[in-house]
Order: structure tokens, then C-alpha cells, then sequence
């Protein structure tokens, strides 16, 4: 019963602008918190004096750190980060106090008055300054500014690249940028009459959200409940700092016992969410007269600004990923993650690997320009094949690996080979130039041995036949719940309109880890089918026993038997079970495959599946401004199974846009550890009027190792056209741009 047609459950509540979000929840005696900010990112604070404040009318409090009851730090890996600054000021996001009022307005006009000394230190803003021996360590708990190190050995370096005939050097960069997500943060929380707090919030992960807002208030996490509600975006990006907004609302919620918000302007949310990390990578990679790598080694820093949040697990996939999607028998990669004073970076889409793809999808052409091998034969000498062993020792074995496929796809859909020979190389006698470039992946899915990774879904059937449909999943506005549906649908055989997805609480269904990392339809979906053949057990069994029928299999809302035979309707079943007092009910667990890695060699299993990709671009550029016009942009992935396929293609289109503006528009500058772009006015992000025409081809072959079939895309269509518009720009220019986002001198 697959429906190949759109589908998303909110559509029509969000296209009229019916869907509530959190900022457009109101309770009765609701008031306003609103935070205040260190001008400075590297400071002492000596007192707060709030008085001027509170003297301002409808101002209710003002709360520092000194009025957590429980713990004023947090942090998902290293608990660093303060839910409001106590003394060290690390970052001109660091929040030094709440100010509620009975307005928002009134919050904002007192939160001026409140007047803040601090004794300013000299900041660490250059992570090689701060990875120095003789620099101040910014945390001393910590004992360094390193927040992490990972590794990569493999082989023997020094004997590759004696073998190596051609030696390439190079260094690359990447820029720090935003996440711009629609909606800024929002939380409303209130304290139920049984004690509960109760909050709602634009977040991404509503149990670590759960976890802070507890840890926070000093309270068992039974006694607090995180309800989910439509949220506008979050691309990675509501994980900490959404969070941390949740935990003060609750906070002067809980200390004033009257339902706060908290609502973010785009200005806080700029200054103080977290960003994309910056990465500065140097290469030094080996290659054989044939092609064949013969060594890479590689160094990676990532300015993972002041506080840790998930920079190791960040960087830990860089490392992964450190040489490709390419077979290399001796590896050499060290990365390491740093604290610095500027604002502090984390999760965001493609997570790690959008900046090693950037440098070794360059990397791999400007070796076959030295070698004089076309770059497509290059990378098919060198990308991973059924069988092929990963940089991590990884034997890739388990499922389908499709990368020439793909890429194969899309030279074929862009015609690569006819037009890279239009291409201008900076020809004087054209005043515009044409240039075509591609880029290849793969990605290792879920969170692999980042972390535990299992989820879990709950099928309720109501006595009318109708569902009720929960998972451990988050809907970020990416269209999770009608995966989830859809996925029901066909494992129970009813049409999903039958089913109605429930939006989760932190109280209704186990922890099931973050929305993130491109898990929600691989390890919800895995959940969904497996609560459903739970289901379908239940009801054969039943069927059997009182009927003595033999159920096979379950379609178009009917009970066949092995000849294809209907023995009952979806209905008739369901009333059979009311009647027999057997529960129509089922709770289903997906547990990710076993994988494994040993932290001192960089070795192991690192993911338990992958998904391979390819994205190609045409461009044209002004020979005299140097403005560049994209022209068409073509993307091949391997999703496993095709859920949704209309909202598929939708994430494909989403990944090559945002890819475009990473590669091209997109830089968060920071002067003095602040950022500098307070909106999207002066924020440069890829507009409908940069983008040229998109084709998304779905790639699919079943992956075993996922109850659904399915794996994920939400990040591997993000990971490539950067490098894809690189390696067109060199083509159109002859110039090779090393540093993003790339900047075109006239």
C-alpha cells in the first residue's frame, strides 16, 4: 500500500497558519523573561546590581546564577556551560541574568538598567593560540584548552609515501556559520498543581531538554514533563541553546510559581545559539603513477568557541570521514577540537563532514590535474566498493554500496562528459565563464559509535480500528510524523488516514535519544515496523486460537491467508480482540547493529550502515564582476527505501540549497568573539533567486540492516555541493579556491 503521492499530517494546519507554535501559546497570568548579555567575551564578573531594574513598573524579579536551586551547569558531553554565568565570562553569549516583567517590553526596557561590573581578561580567539602550552586555560576544570583529540592510524605513512610518486600539499578552510532556522527560540513552562513542571519549547531534543530543565531546578526527571509542539526548523541547531532556554524558563517559572516565556528575538538567538565549527585542514596526501592513494595524512582543528557542547562527537566524525569516501592503506589523521573565546559551536546539518568534503573533494581533483588523469577515473580507482575496506578498517559488507551508482547517475542526468568540455579555465577572450564540478560521499548513519542508538514506537488501536501512532522521534519540520505514518500504513495494511500520530511526550515514551544525525526515519521508522510485526503477532495469534485460521499476511485493511484468501476485515480483527480483552497494542524497539571503535588507533566499525551520494553543478561567471550564477544542480543519493518520495525530493532540494549558500554566501564573522550579523539583513544565506533549477534522484537499494528498509537523508544531501561548486569554479576560472566561502575577485 505504498503511497508514492505527497503526503505530510500537518500540512493544512501549518499552510493556514493554524499550527500553534510555542510563541503563540498564552496562560492565564503568564510572564515575561528575558536575558542579559557580557559585552564582553573574556571577563571576571564582579557583581550585578539590578536594583534600577526591578524599580521599573510591571518588573517582577531578576535572577542570577545564585538563584539555581540545582546545578548552574550543563552540557551534553562536558558540563561547561552555564545556564547563567556565576564568574567567568567566556563568551558575549554567556546570559549573566534573567529579568522577568509582566510584559516582554517591560523585561526588555528593564533588562538596560541592569548594571553589570566586569574585570576584563585578554580572550583566547585563535584556536592554534589556544592549543599553545603557555596559554591560560579557559576552563580549568578541564586542564586544557583541547577539548578533544581523535585519531586515525592505519597502515604505515612513511612507507606510502615512499612509494608515492606524486606528493600533494595543501591546507583548506571553512567558515563558522548560522543555522537560520525560521523560528528563534521559545519556551513557555508552567508548574502543574501535581508538581510537575511542565514545559513546552521550539527544541530539538525534548529529553535532554528534560535532563537540563531537572538538573537545573534540582528535580527527578518524573517531575518534569517536556511536551512537544510545532517547531520552525532547527537543522542541528535547537539542541543546546533551545534547550538552556527551556531550563531558565522553568527556572523563574518555578521561582516565582507562575507560568514564564521565554522568547527569543533573532538578535539573542544569533548572539548567543551555536554555529557550524570552522575547520582549518591540512593535507598531505601520496599517490601512485596508477591513481592509487598510497598514503593521506591530515590534521584538523576545529574552533569548537567557548564551551564543549558536542564538539567531540562533531570532530569524531570528521575523523571517520577524514580521507572520503576512498580506500587508503596508510593513514595518519589527528583532530582536535578547541575552546576558545568565541561563540561556541555544535551540532549542525551534515555534522562534521561538510568541511573535511570541502578539502578532499578538492584534494582529489588537483591530484589527478598533477597525475594527468581525468578526476572521474580517479575517483572510481579509489572510492569504496562492495567489500571495501574503510580508513577505520571497516569491511563494507553488510549492505549495498552504490557509490559508482550514484555517481554514475548523475553524469549521466548532467551530461558531464559532453559539457566539462565547455568549460572556460579563465579563458581572456570570454567575457563569461561556464564551469561544471562534482563531489562524491559517504556517510556513516545514525549515531554510530558516537553514542547508544536505539528508539522505540507505540501502536494504539482503538476499539473503531482507528490508530494511534507515538515514537521516541521528533518532528523538526522535516516531515518525521508522516514518515512514521506512512511507514505504519503499509506494515498494517490500512490506508493512513486510519492513523493519527501522536506527538510525543517525555512521559509517555522512553528516551530515544536526539532528532539528529539523520536518525529519525532509519532508527523511528526501524521502531514503527518492528512495534507493527508486535502487532500482527498479536492479532494472528488471536485470530488462530478463537478462529482457528491461520493469518499471512495484512493488506488493503484486510486478514489474508497464504492463498491470498480474506479471513477477517482490519475491523472485524480489532472488535474479535475488544471482545477476547486482548489489547490491539504494541511498543516496538529498534536497536542500531553492534559497532565498535578503539579510541587510540582510530579503528572499528564505525557506523552499522551507510548512504552514498553524489552532487553535481553548472555555473557561469562574470568575467568582469566576478558574480556567479548557478545554472543547475543534480543530486544522486542512495536512501535505501523511498518513505515519502515527494518530501524526499524536498530534502534533496533543501540539502543542494543550503549547500550553495555554504560554498558561496554563508560566514558568520565574529570580531572580538562577538558576532558581528545580528539578522538575516546582513546574514547572507542562498535566496529562491540564487538557485537554478534542481534534480533529485532517488536511489534505492534496500538496506538489510534497517527493519524499514530505509536509511536516512536529512545531512548527505547537505555534505556536497560546496565542494561540487569548488571543483565548477576551478573549471570556469582555472583558479582553485581552498578557503569557504569561496570569495570571486574580479
Amino acid at each position: 500500500m505504498k503511497d508514492n503521492h505527497a503526503f505530510r499530517n500537518d500540512a493544512i494546519a501549518k499552510v493556514t497558519g493554524r499550527a500553534l507554535y510555542t510563541d503563540d501559546l498564552v496562560m492565564h497570568g503568564m510572564l515575561h523573561a528575558v536575558p542579559v548579555y557580557s559585552d564582553l567575551p573574556r571577563a571576571r564578573l564582579l557583581c550585578i546590581d539590578a536594583s534600577d531594574a526591578l524599580a521599573l513598573p510591571g518588573v517582577k524579579a531578576v535572577f542570577t546564577a545564585k538563584d539555581i536551586p540545582g546545578s548552574a551547569r550543563f552540557g551534553q558531553i562536558i558540563k561547561d556551560y552555564p545556564t547563567l554565568a556565576d564568574k567567568d565570562i567566556n563568551s558575549t553569549g554567556d546570559v549573566l541574568a534573567l529579568v522577568v516583567a509582566e510584559t516582554r517590553d517591560q523585561a526588555i526596557a528593564a533588562a538596560k538598567l541592569v548594571n553589570v561590573k566586569l574585570e576584563p581578561l585578554v580572550p583566547i580567539l585563535d584556536p592554534e593560540a589556544a592549543m599553545n602550552p603557555e596559554a591560560p586555560i579557559l576552563h580549568p576544570f578541564h586542564g586544557s584548552n583541547i577539548t578533544n583529540y581523535h585519531c586515525v592510524r592505519r597502515g604505515d605513512v612513511l612507507k606510502g609515501e615512499e612509494e608515492a610518486d606524486v606528493v600533494i600539499e595543501q591546507d583548506f578552510s571553512t567558515s563558522r556559520i548560522e543555522h537560520a532556522y525560521l523560528e528563534p527560540e521559545s519556551s513557555l513552562c508552567h508548574l502543574r498543581p501535581d508538581g510537575v513542571m511542565e514545559v513546552t519549547g521550539s527544541m530539538q531534543h525534548p529529553f535532554s531538554t528534560r535532563r537540563f530543565v531537572a538538573s537545573t531546578l534540582g528535580l527527578e526527571l518524573k517531575d518534569v514533563e517536556v511536551k512537544t509542539v510545532p517547531m520552525g526548523g532547527g537543522f542541528g541547531g535547537k539542541d543546546d541553546t533551545a534547550a538552556l532556554v527551556c531550563a531558565r524558563a522553568a527556572l523563574c517559572a518555578q521561582l516565582l510559581k507562575k507560568p514564564m516565556k521565554i522568547t527569543y528575538s533573532r538578535e539573542w538567538s544569533m548572539r548567543e545559539s551555536y554555529k557550524r565549527h570552522p575547520y582549518k585542514i591540512k593535507y598531505r596526501a601520496g599517490f601512485l603513477k596508477d591513481g592509487k592513494i598510497s598514503f593521506v595524512k591530515v590534521r584538523m582543528v576545529a574552533d569548537g568557541g567557548a564551551y564543549c557542547s558536542v564538539t567531540p562527537w562533531v570532530t569524531w566524525r570528521s575523523t571517520v570521514q577524514c580521507c572520503g569516501c576512498y580506500e587508503v592503506p596508510n593513514v595518519h589523521c589527528d583532530v582536535y577540537g578547541v575552546i576558545t573565546n568565541n561563540i561556541f559551536c555544535g551540532a549542525m546539518r551534515g555534522f562534521g563532514s561538510p568541511q573535511v568534503n570541502f578539502a578532499i573533494e578538492q584534494l582529489i581533483e588537483i591530484a589527478a590535474e598533477k597525475l594527468g588523469i581525468d578526476e572521474i577515473e580517479l575517483r572510481r580507482i579509489n572510492m569504496v566498493r562492495q567489500g571495501s575496506v574503510t580508513v577505520t578498517g571497516q569491511v563494507l559488507d553488510t549492505h549495498t554500496v552504490s557509490l559508482q551508482e550514484v555517481m554514475d547517475r548523475v553524469l549521466k542526468e548532467i551530461d558531464y562528459d559532453k559539457k566539462r568540455k565547455l568549460c572556460a579555465f579563465g579563458d581572456p577572450d570570454q567575457e563569461e565563464w561556464y564551469g561544471i564540478g562534482l563531489a562524491i560521499s559517504y556517510r556513516g548513519m545514525s549515531l554510530g559509535a558516537e553514542g547508544v542508538d536505539f528508539n522505540s514506537a507505540i501502536i494504539n488501536v482503538q476499539p473503531d480500528g482507528s490508530v494511534l501512532l507515538e515514537t521516541g522521534i521528533h518532528e523538526n519540520g522535516q516531515g518525521a510524523e508522516s514518515a512514521m505514518i506512512l511507514l505504519a500504513s503499509q506494515e498494517l495494511g490500512i490506508t493512513h488516514e486510519r492513523i493519527r500520530y501522536r506527538m510525543p511526550s517525555t512521559s509517555n515514551i522512553p528516551d530515544g535519544g536526539t532528532t539528529v544525525a539523520s536518525r529519525g526515519t532509519i532508527m523511528g521508522g526501524g521502531a514503527v515496523v518492528n512495534a507493527a510485526a508486535n502487532l500482527k503477532r498479536i492479532i494472528a495469534e488471536l485470530v488462530l486460537s478463537e478462529l482457528g485460521k491461520k493469518v499471512e499476511s495484512f493488506a488493503e485493511g484486510k486478514l489474508l491467508d497464504k492463498d491470498g484468501n480474506v479471513l477477517l476485515s482490519w475491523d472485524e480483527a480489532i472488535r474479535l480482540c475488544y471482545s477476547k480483552q486482548i489489547f490491539p497494542y504494541s511498543f516496538g524497539v529498534f536497536k542500531a547493529p553492534k559497532v565498535d571503535w578503539d579510541e587510540h588507533t582510530g579503528q572499528g566499525n564505525a557506523y552499522f550502515t551507510w548512504v552514498y551520494g553524489c552532487q553535481a553543478v553548472e555555473l557561469r561567471i562574470n568575467a568582469k564582476t566576478g558574480a556567479v550564477t548557478l545554472l543547475n544542480m543534480v543530486a544522486a543519493h542512495d536512501v535505501g527505501k523511498a518513505v515519502n518520495p515527494a518530501m524526499l525530493e524536498g530534502q534533496f532540494y533543501g540539502g543542494m540549497a543550503m549547500g550553495a549558500g555554504y560554498g558561496l554566501f554563508e560566514e558568520c564573522r565574529c570580531e572580538e568573539g562577538k558576532v558581528l550579523q545580528s539578522n538575516f539583513h546582513d546574514y547572507r544565506i542562498a535566496r529562491a533567486t540564487d538557485l537554478p533549477e534542481m534534480t533529485a534522484i532517488i536511489v534505492e537499494n534496500p538496506d538489510p540492516n534497517s527493519p524499514s528498509q530505509a536509511k536516512g537523508i536529512g545531512e548527505p544531501t547537505n555534505e556536497l555541493m560546496a565542494p561540487a561548486i569548488a571543483n565548477a569554479i576551478f573549471r570556469a576560472t582555472g583558479i582553485r579556491h581552498c578557503h569557504q566561502p569561496i570569495r570571486m575577485k574580479p
